[in-house]
């Protein structure tokens, strides 16, 4: 029997979040009867049930596993690595469509788009969907692109080096839109279609893992400096990051942000090594030209 031909596939990274991916997989489960449609989940060495789970009540789901955590990037990469479809859906595991029908959307958009590399799509934070879903909001070029919920068009992604798994946790989209800019590849902005991140954002400062977080966020943004920016920009891009994080956290008595800096200077002296390796600076003309692309269009809110 010959395999069957897919147009999309759904990728998901997920550990030990069984609740939120029974939820995701039950509100996408429809995509699952569609023949054009593959759905691949990557447990990355769950203790919760989670491979259990989701063979027994989803059968139709590809499912890989890892022992052992690898880790969210290296899951990603070895998904992508694998799709043989056209487009690949990233979705979070606490994350879903909110739009109905989003697929023949998408496709249309490459279709009629052919610089654009990957579609961003409209994200509502937020641990209920949005009231109102409508926007004015039309498509345009973003330089980046969310984790969560964003679309690769295949060709794109087979055309840049994979996302850099030393960098752990963050700054893997800024990574992979700067090397799409470096081949010409466009990110566009796709309001159309929304999706629901089921995150309160208001209550991760209060998380006993916010140290952690802010460490690893302020490291992806130092590496993204010395793998790209020109470099007599980075002297002035690093003294006025520290300077911020001091003068917003630090100085109001956040010690817990003046560890994660501390810690997030060490790691950047120790991932030199890795830099020098996958560096592919921007020219001074090639940084300016980013610059004057939108920004990456992260938070959506209703406009009433």
């Amino acid at each position: 029997m010959a395999e069957t031909q897919y147009s999309f596939s759904i990728l998901i990274t997920t550990k030990n979040r069984l609740t939120d991916l029974a939820f995701t997989l039950n509100k996408i489960k429809y995509f699952l009867t569609e023949d054009s449609v593959e759905c691949v989940v990557f447990d990355d060495g769950s203790t919760d049930g989670t491979y259990e789970y989701v063979k027994e009540n989803f059968p139709k789901v590809k499912l890989h596993r890892n022992a052992i955590s690898k880790g969210y990037i290296f899951c990603r990469n070895k998904m992508l690595n694998e799709t043989k479809t056209d487009y690949a859906i990233s979705l979070d595991d606490d994350a879903h469509f909110v739009t109905e029908k989003p697929l023949e959307t998408i496709q249309k958009y490459f279709e009629e788009n052919a610089n654009c590399g990957l579609v961003a799509l409209r994200i509502f934070w937020g641990l209920e969907e949005p009231v109102t879903v409508l926007t004015r909001e039309n498509p345009n070029q973003v330089q980046g692109f969310v984790g969560c919920a964003h679309v690769w068009r295949m060709k794109a992604w087979r055309d840049i080096p994979h996302y850099p798994e030393w960098f752990v946790f963050y700054g893997e989209e800024s990574f992979a839109s700067y090397q799409l800019f470096k081949k010409n590849w466009e990110v566009h902005y796709l309001p159309e279609v929304l999706v629901n991140h089921r995150v309160n954002v208001k209550s991760r400062r209060n998380n006993s893992d916010y140290g952690i977080r802010l460490r690893r966020s302020l490291r992806s943004g130092w590496y993204l400096y010395f793998l790209f920016y020109p470099i007599i920009l980075i002297p002035k891009k690093m003294g006025y990051s520290i300077w911020i994080q001091l003068k917003l956290k630090v100085f109001k008595g956040d010690f817990i942000a003046l560890k994660a800096i501390i810690l997030a200077i060490f790691d950047l002296v120790w991932a030199i090594p890795k830099i020098i390796r996958d560096s592919n600076r921007l020219s001074s003309q090639e940084y300016e030209a980013y610059h004057k692309i939108p920004n990456t269009k992260i938070y959506w809110q209703p406009e009433n």
